[in-house]
């Protein structure tokens, strides 16, 4: 990890570059400030494989068992096998687990969770990070909170109770963060109790960074982003993907002229971009990976026998 202080580029931002950083370039990568030699990240998809940049004819990638197959060997030395993959999609961070409990046989994207039993879900979970993040790549646990379905999953509203909030719909994320400290956490695209994940300062800041101890970057969920001001004083640090849309720099400089928002809110959520960039290595090697600079096929023999078991 390179040995740079990042708190002390925060001053040499300008206001337009320090907002340039709270949303992402494209559809997979946060924006360089190329003055300063703040690189780009690459994050990639997805929970059962390194999908890489493209969404069709792209770079052929490994597809590992769905996480609910893993969940069913409880074995938790199997989950950690995707660190070499996401670094030949020439990423560093990828965008999982997802740990939402099973509410429904119907949910569509069960097969990418782990179980209906939060504890099992978040011991997985658990092994999951520390197996991936052991191998210098990033983990974002995923999808902060109650979404437990699909069907008008932008502006659906989960009522949730504490009780079953705590116990349940919130457990995982709660066992994986103390236990594996994440690099990242993906807001849900749902509203709970009536606010959406990205705006929930309950959520965000009351729960997740205070009383879990959450260190990491906070980034939405593709198009999850559901506001400017309200988003950033909630704590999410990250709109993905850009370009910005929420985010962009007139109105964020525009509220904070009118007083809605201030520069050190700003200041803290680029710093926790500027922490993530850090920490994936980019700053040493801002540009080249393990391998080449182009995404690659990794083929390798003991990922063949976990994707059969």
């Amino acid at each position: 990890m390179a040995d740079i202080n990042v708190e002390l580029l925060i001053p040499q931002l300008t206001l337009e570059e320090k907002i340039s950083l709270l949303a992402g370039r494209n559809f997979w990568e946060t924006f360089p400030v190329t003055r300063l030699s703040i690189p780009s990240l690459r994050v990639s998809d997805g929970p059962n494989g390194a999908r890489g940049g493209q969404w069709d004819n792209g770079t052929t990638a490994a597809c590992f068992p769905a996480s609910v197959c893993l969940a069913a060997t409880w074995d938790e030395m199997l989950v950690a096998a995707l660190a070499g993959e996401t670094i030949s999609k020439g990423a560093r961070v990828v965008l999982a687990p997802t740990v939402n409990p099973h509410r429904s046989p119907l949910g569509g994207r069960n097969f990418e969770s782990f179980s209906e039993d939060p504890l099992l879900a978040g011991r997985l979970a658990t092994a999951y990070i520390n197996g991936v993040q052991a191998q210098g790549v990033g983990a974002t646990i995923k999808h902060f909170a109650a979404n437990e379905q699909e069907t008008k999953r932008h502006s659906m509203n989960s009522n949730v109770s504490q009780r079953a909030l705590r116990e349940i719909y919130m457990k995982p994320f709660e066992i994986a963060v103390k236990a594996a400290n994440p690099w990242a956490v993906m807001t849900s695209y749902n509203l709970l109790n009536g606010t959406h994940a990205d705006m929930s300062k309950y959520l965000i800041q009351d729960v997740l960074r205070e009383q879990w101890g959450f260190k990491g970057l906070v980034m939405s969920d593709w198009g999850g982003t559901n506001s400017g001001t309200e988003s950033l004083l909630a704590g999410l640090d990250l709109e993905m993907p850009g370009p910005a849309n929420h985010r962009k720099i007139p109105g964020t400089k525009a509220a904070i002229e009118s007083g809605k928002l201030s520069e050190q809110t700003i200041d803290e959520r680029v710093l926790a971009v500027l922490k993530l960039v850090k920490k994936a290595g980019k700053f040493e090697n801002p540009v080249s990976t393990l391998f080449a600079l182009r995404p690659q096929t990794a083929d390798r023999n003991g990922w063949r026998k976990l994707c059969i078991i």
